[in-house]
């Protein structure tokens, strides 16, 4: 059985209806694999009420609380879905950042990847379960809990996928893929069906906000294809990222030696 990591979104956790849907592509996902994890960010302007909440608050939070608080929306999203899936008669667990064995840097609001220690997930997977793990967050070389800047599921995910040897990473996303201009303002843009790490780091760069660009790195370093599919359309063949000639480490890279 082939281990494969889902990553699901803001615009794919908008509301509390859309967790069914999630629990419907992680069945269908999970009976050609065997074995699945999902990454799961908070739902849709919830990162954004709570940054504002601790505004209101303190207009310069210490560090360390900021964190303590924006951490808690993908808290709320990976507890939801493991409901929605138990609804369903899935077995399913959560885990926070910290609990599913990210290590971060020490810094605080954009922390580093230093290892992933999947050691509570992997005897889950090995029994049917499906895993949920909070994106955005770990818990730093010191103790506490660290988030990794905007986007920062992304790279929670490929982190993920990297530490448990599995196939691939899908991302669903509110567009079907990398496309060769911006689509939502260009209505001529070509979708991508297959391309590799660096080019698609250029179009990140020039303004593509498909994917973090620090995601897409980490999948570099360690050969790992990323797939890209509308969380609207799942059956669409989307993107696929990766290329045959990167060489695959023999211990899995991260970000911060």
């Amino acid at each position: 059985m082939t281990t494969i990591v889902l990553k699901f979104g803001g615009a794919a956790v908008a509301s509390p209806d859309h967790f069914n849907k999630i629990a419907d592509i992680a069945l269908e996902r999970k009976r050609g694999h065997g074995k699945l994890a999902i990454v799961v960010s908070a739902m849709a302007n919830m990162t954004s009420q709570l940054v504002e909440l601790a505004q209101r608050v303190n207009p310069n939070p210490p560090p360390r609380e900021y964190d303590m608080l924006v951490s808690v929306g993908e808290r709320i999203s990976i507890s939801l879905l493991a409901m929605a899936l138990a609804a369903k008669g899935e077995r399913a667990v959560s885990f926070t950042g910290s609990q599913s064995g990210i290590i971060t840097c020490n810094e605080h609001s954009n922390a580093r990847i230093v290892e992933v220690r999947p050691k509570r997930i992997i005897p889950l997977l090995d029994e049917g379960n499906i895993v949920i793990v909070a994106g955005f967050q770990g818990c730093s070389l010191g103790g506490e809990i660290t988030t990794l800047g905007g986007n920062g599921s992304d790279i929670s995910a490929v982190a993920l996928a990297v530490a448990l040897g599995a196939e691939r990473v899908e991302f669903f996303k509110d567009v079907g893929g990398v496309y060769d201009s911006d689509p939502k303002l260009c209505p001529d843009a070509s979708l991508i069906s297959e391309i590799d790490y660096a080019k698609t780091l250029e179009i990140i760069r020039s303004g593509g906000r498909v994917l973090h660009p620090r995601c897409i790195e980490l999948a570099q370093k360690n050969g790992m294809p990323m797939h890209i599919y509308s969380f609207d359309h799942p059956e669409v063949a989307g993107t696929k990222i990766f290329d045959p000639l990167t060489k695959i480490p023999e211990i899995p890279v991260f970000e911060f030696a």
